[in-house]
């Protein structure tokens, strides 16, 4: 059984962790983890936790289970330096895997990139998907990275930047409504509300990790928007939205270019990710910008009732 104060532990182990990653920050949970509830299974030794795994837990038609909450990437088992090796991996993974919650209906993650060893999941019963996003290294001085840039792209940079501008301080608003514009141009419902929007800005904000960028003509229509949030290491293009009318002035591509350059030359950060995709008509775009592809783990498990349950209601049955 967890801990009364499990998720409080959770909280002092991250603090003193340099190099967590920006999901699995519990700030970053608390803000993102709506519709459930988070916790996180913990590892201690000689009275101090070393390994843990934070998880969002939700019911649905009365069961448990733990999936991925929106907007966050990547979650997964998360090590203090000093215990990274294999011997200690196996150990540690293990015991995180038996202090997840008893009941469990089904269990999917997404593991963070740090994780490359996913055995201990496969003996209990675990399966692994390799799913892929696409990392670019800002190693390269700016002219090098423009370079990198596929010719195509290269144009509309040009072409964008001189008939557009990019500006930080329009209102979040408009961003919410060109990611809608986005998702109903392709016949889908918005991803998230207003309100769960604005909440994880200002808990990103508070934290000094996030910056939006806006495209606009001299008519003041804006063409694109974007969010850019980091952590120490990795600058993350979180969300982007464009106006479907105005889409063909390239201005979602001079956003993307104008993040890297931020990420760069303003955040002094190694990396930076543009979030997948694994989607055909958008990993080319990630790789025209130069992107490495780069696999990470999704784990899950389910019992055998929860898929019935789930075929039927996909099939209207339910």
């Amino acid at each position: 059984m967890m801990k009364p104060n499990q998720q409080e532990r959770y909280r002092q182990f991250a603090a003193q962790m340099p190099d967590l990653p920006l999901f699995l920050q519990p700030w970053y949970l608390d803000a993102v983890c709506e519709g459930g509830t988070w916790d996180a299974a913990l590892v201690e030794k000689n009275g101090t936790t070393v390994a843990a795994l934070p998880y969002f837990l939700k019911q649905k038609w009365g069961w448990k289970y733990v999936s991925m909450p929106p907007f966050c990437k990547q979650m997964g088992p998360f090590l203090a330096p000093e215990f990274r090796d294999t011997d200690q991996e196996m150990r540690l993974y293990e015991a995180l895997i038996e202090a997840l919650p008893a009941g469990l209906m089904a269990f999917e993650q997404n593991f963070h990139f740090g994780v490359q060893n996913w055995l201990p999941f496969y003996w209990h019963g675990f399966r692994q998907t390799t799913m892929y996003s696409y990392v670019l290294s800002l190693e390269p001085s700016e002219a090098e990275l423009l370079q990198q840039v596929h010719k195509n792209y290269r144009q509309k940079i040009r072409s964008a930047g001189q008939a557009l501008q990019v500006r930080h301080n329009l209102p979040l608003r408009e961003l919410h409504r060109l990611v809608g514009l986005s998702f109903s141009r392709q016949g889908l419902n918005p991803p998230v509300s207003y309100a769960f929007l604005e909440k994880l800005y200002l808990a990103l904000q508070a934290h000094q990790s996030v910056q939006l960028f806006f495209a606009i003509d001299q008519q003041d229509a804006v063409h694109s928007a974007a969010m850019l949030v980091w952590d120490r290491q990795t600058a993350y293009y979180l969300m982007s939205g464009d106006d479907p009318a105005l889409r063909q002035s390239g201005s979602g591509v001079l956003l993307k270019w104008q993040a890297i350059v931020y990420a760069k030359t303003v955040l002094n950060l190694p990396l930076f990710d543009f979030e997948g995709s694994m989607i055909r008509g958008v990993e080319q775009g990630r790789r025209d910008f130069g992107a490495k592809q780069k696999p990470y783990f999704r784990i899950g498990k389910e019992k055998g009732i929860w898929r019935v349950v789930k075929g039927l209601r996909a099939l209207g049955g339910i």
